[in-house]
């Protein structure tokens, strides 16, 4: 009985937990990063070196008063952002960090399936909030989000014809000589700029521009609703950020040690995660159209020929009629 309460109910609030606290400081250590490339201090006031700025943002966002539009539609408009922040945490299952919890044979498939089901968040939202921005703002949103999930899927193809299987604890056996990130270095910066655009992160933020416009298909959300859409948001980054590391940099799974293989992998995702950071303090926003133009035109030809590269022709070689 213990174990089955252990299995199903405190192991999961667990990981919800501690990913909920390091989106938490990733927020912070945004600003910070952001503050001191831009010559200026960033949150420094709440608690040593501003390290409680996170936990007062939280309080603030949800003891807010929750406005809703007369208009908009009530129920959809609630469950959108319970939605979102529901696949953000359920992504994590398959995760080797370094045992998942939940150990699936498709992990892969599985994270690319509930990734694109939050394309339903991001378009219902914009739709419930009867607001022509909100909805220009969803739909640029989707056509975004499922553009780059074409590149990704057809990465993440090469990469398990790599490794031949679709979990991702293979990949820790896969990478044990030598890291993908070096024979594969064209799918690993395809993958890296893909996971930029799918997180709406800059400089491909068109359809929140944070730094000036008013945001997109959330701006009609505030308090605690918009706090969701937030936690998702920085939890996906971090997600992707995992994913990136555990695709083309090992694992790095110590059966003798599993705290040092831990912190391995989050030293990982903490360099991705600040080269996301460094990222949006360099580069200036692209236009939608060039945007559209590099995933069409550029990443999905490259992508498309790496699968055929990585299944033709070894069906092709096998083929070949046995050498007297």
């Amino acid at each position: 009985m213990l174990n089955t309460l252990m299995n199903h109910l405190i192991n999961p609030l667990i990981y919800i937990v501690f990913v909920l606290l390091a989106v938490a400081f990733l927020t912070l250590i945004e600003r910070k990063v952001l503050g001191y490339m831009q010559l200026r201090k960033g949150p420094n006031v709440v608690g040593p070196y501003g390290t409680i700025q996170p936990i007062a943002d939280g309080i603030k966002l949800f003891i807010k008063e929750p406005v809703r539009p007369s208009s908009s539609s009530p129920l959809l408009f609630l469950i959108t952002p319970i939605l979102a922040l529901t696949l953000a945490m359920m992504l994590w299952m398959p995760m080797p960090l370094p045992h998942a919890m939940t150990n699936l044979n498709l992990g892969m498939l599985f994270i690319l399936a509930l990734s694109s089901l939050a394309v339903y968040s991001i378009l219902g939202s914009g739709w419930a909030s009867n607001s022509k921005y909100a909805l220009v703002g969803a739909l640029r949103a989707v056509a975004q989000t499922i553009s780059y999930e074409v590149s990704l899927g057809l990465i993440v193809l090469s990469v398990m014809i790599f490794s031949g299987g679709f979990s991702l604890q293979t990949l820790s056996t896969t990478q044990e000589k030598i890291w993908l990130l070096i024979p594969a270095w064209p799918l690993a910066t395809m993958w890296y700029i893909s996971t930029l655009a799918e997180t709406n992160r800059a400089p491909f933020d068109l359809t929140e521009g944070e730094s000036e416009l008013v945001s997109g298909f959330n701006v009609e959300y505030a308090g605690g609703p918009f706090a969701l859409f937030f936690l998702a948001e920085y939890a996906n980054i971090l997600l992707m950020n995992t994913l990136s590391a555990v695709l083309f940099m090992g694992t790095s799974y110590l059966p003798d040690s599993p705290e040092l293989s831990t912190i391995l992998i989050m030293t990982k995702t903490a360099l991705l995660a600040a080269m996301f950071l460094w990222v949006r303090a360099s580069y200036p926003r692209f236009r939608y159209d060039r945007l559209m133009h590099l995933i069409w035109k550029n990443f999905l030809p490259i992508t498309l020929a790496f699968v055929l590269w990585h299944t033709a022709l070894p069906i092709a070689l096998a083929s070949l009629p046995p050498q007297l």
